[in-house]
């Protein structure tokens, strides 16, 4: 029955109680959560409040800025300051750290992806907004990029809201994920894909095939091998998926399984990879494996890296565990391991 489910409040405060802790964690989570329901309220108003369209500005990417990622900016940086529980933040969006001022009882510092996929936005395909939280390390008094350049098994927790036909958060705190939706009729997130779990076998694969001129070697004999079909040396045919919008493709593979990928290739190499480290793939690696999946470079664990700079870029696959597991084999036989 509907009345009867958890709401994303009373299962966090259980959470609490259950692991003795204080009520900072669930108090900071609540800053996130109204910030994703504002996002998610910006998302569906789309054209009819103009925010559809170019800033006119560039991010520290280099990448053109939408209206609606200035303004999903806008919004987790003010919401998430607000409420005095985080000492600093970092987005990927802005160049440098942000100190909260006012903040001088913060125990945590927040990193996030205000609106992955924003390039879906004009089109009306899904979006969403990535977090990952890490706990101010001991003796830190100054907020500067350092405090922040840590390896992902030291998240605290991480998650990512889904602007879809329905808004999603899911979450992990280290005990499993949870995911929850949003009841727009009473404005709260409600707990309705407890205990995700990710299968560990698939048939289905996401890659941006546009960039497959630039793949390694591991890559291709993967893809083709899929692509092969049930003729092929796997003996099933495979689909393939590419949303371009991290959020939704792993959202995809939580639900029904699949393998994620955005591989060093011989063009993005030079930069270490597609993605970011610190606002896509840690938080994305944390919730994968807490759900029974893998997430790994192709040439080893992504959460064991320590970061060298905040905006730093990786490559990333994730997902079903035996592909992922494939994909890393195919790895090393290339690198004659």
């Amino acid at each position: 029955m509907p009345y009867h489910r958890i709401t994303m409040t009373h299962f966090l405060l259980q959470e609490q109680r259950r692991k003795g802790a204080s009520g900072s964690f669930t108090a900071l989570m609540t800053d996130i959560i109204f910030a994703c329901k504002m996002i998610a309220h910006e998302v569906n108003r789309g054209a009819l409040a103009g925010n559809h369209g170019l800033a006119g500005s560039e991010n520290v990417q280099g990448e053109d800025q939408k209206k609606l990622d200035v303004l999903a900016n806008d919004i987790f940086m003010h919401m998430n300051a607000l409420g005095g529980n985080y000492a600093g933040m970092a987005s990927e969006e802005l160049e440098d750290v942000h100190a909260v001022h006012g903040a001088a009882d913060g125990k945590y510092l927040l990193l996030f992806d205000p609106l992955d996929g924003s390039s879906n936005i004009d089109v009306n395909i899904s979006v969403g907004s990535i977090f990952s939280i890490l706990r101010l390390p001991e003796g830190v008094n100054t907020i500067e990029e350092a405090a922040f350049l840590r390896k992902g098994v030291e998240q605290v927790a991480a998650g990512y809201a889904l602007y879809g036909s329905s808004t999603m958060m899911v979450i992990t705190t280290g005990n499993g994920v949870n995911g929850f939706t949003l009841d727009n009729n009473v404005g709260m997130f409600m707990l309705t894909h407890p205990d995700m779990k990710i299968p560990e076998d698939t048939k289905e694969f996401a890659i941006n095939a546009s960039r497959s001129r630039f793949w390694e070697p591991p890559v291709k004999r993967y893809v083709d091998e899929c692509q092969a079909g049930k003729e092929g040396p796997r003996g099933k045919d495979f689909n393939m998926r590419w949303v371009a919008s991290m959020v939704a493709e792993v959202h995809r593979i939580l639900v029904r399984g699949g393998v994620f990928m955005y591989p060093a290739d011989s063009e993005n190499m030079k930069k270490g990879g597609k993605l970011r480290l610190m606002y896509e793939a840690n938080p994305m690696a944390f919730i994968v494996e807490q759900a029974g999946g893998l997430a790994t470079t192709g040439r080893g664990r992504i959460m064991d890296m320590a970061p060298t700079h905040l905006h730093q870029r990786v490559p990333v696959i994730l997902g079903s565990r035996n592909e992922v597991e494939r994909l890393d084999s195919y790895h090393a036989e290339f690198d004659g391991k």
